[in-house]
């Protein structure tokens, strides 16, 4: 219970920064006393917390998008709506078809490591070159369908879901707060759908995760609480702040982790 606590805190503090959630909670598990990968399982049911959190902080933001949308009044928040359905199709279709490789293969920590680095790279080129010219309400086909690929790459842990959106909006010139805030809205559906199904098969097979439901239980609403508050913080942060000191600590992260798993601290697998 101790350990899915701590997890559920790991979850919450790095689910909406750009440094991937998914690549901590498997980093953390290798230095558990049973040095347990918690799995991909763990990972996505733990996430409708934080997604939980991101419903209340932005839920006029949300009301808005959907009363837009079901009208089809043709305004900038109906246009949202659609993208972001047509955002979260990429991630549906590739998720499915690579779900077993996903939840296996892509858990190594050596992949992880160089995904740390190379996107924490990207992420820092991404935001130096970025115009800022653009807001949400000229996001349009085109760059609704790139979000998604973007978002879609997070199935890798260690690239990051907050990460790839932010780096493909800041490369295509949208403000830092417009690219946060719509990676925030975009992970909605996809999460909660993610979140919903592994928790369906949990019930149903207590051998997908190494944790009991319990402590998946309290794991979630662990990092609901905590990600509530680091959304706030990343909000104002962001406004005046680059994310240099993000790709810093990902470049550093990665980095240790090779150097762990060259000299043999912690197994690959």
């Amino acid at each position: 219970m101790l350990e899915a606590l701590f997890l559920g805190i790991v979850q919450g503090l790095t689910e909406f920064l750009p440094i991937s959630s998914s690549a901590h909670i498997r980093i953390v598990g290798a230095f558990m006393p049973n040095a347990n990968d918690p799995g991909a399982a763990f990972t996505a049911i733990s996430q409708i917390g934080t997604e939980l959190a991101v419903l209340i902080y932005f839920r006029k933001d949300i009301l808005n998008i959907l009363r837009s949308w079901f009208k089809r009044d043709g305004s900038a928040e109906a246009r949202l709506g659609t993208l972001i359905i047509i955002g979260t199709l990429p991630i549906i279709a590739l998720g499915y078809l690579g779900q077993d490789y996903i939840t296996s293969n892509f858990r190594s920590l050596w992949l992880i490591a160089c995904t740390l680095i190379i996107f924490g790279l990207i992420l820092g080129l991404a935001d130096r070159i970025g115009r800022s010219e653009k807001d949400l309400s000229t996001l349009g086909v085109r760059d609704g369908v790139l979000y998604g690929f973007a978002q879609a790459m997070a199935l890798i842990p260690g690239v990051s879901r907050s990460g790839a959106t932010i780096a493909l909006g800041r490369f295509l010139g949208y403000k830092r707060e417009a690219a946060l805030r719509y990676s925030f809205l975009l992970a909605i559906p996809a999460v909660f759908g993610s979140g919903l199904y592994e928790l369906k098969q949990a019930m149903g097979d207590s051998t997908v995760s190494v944790y009991s439901m319990p402590e998946i239980l309290v794991a979630t609403v662990t990092a609901f609480v905590i990600g509530y508050a680091v959304i706030a913080w990343l909000m104002k942060f962001i406004s005046t702040k680059s994310f240099t000191p993000f790709v810093i600590y990902r470049v550093v992260l990665g980095s240790a982790l090779l150097v762990a798993l060259a000299t043999g601290v912690i197994s690959a697998q």
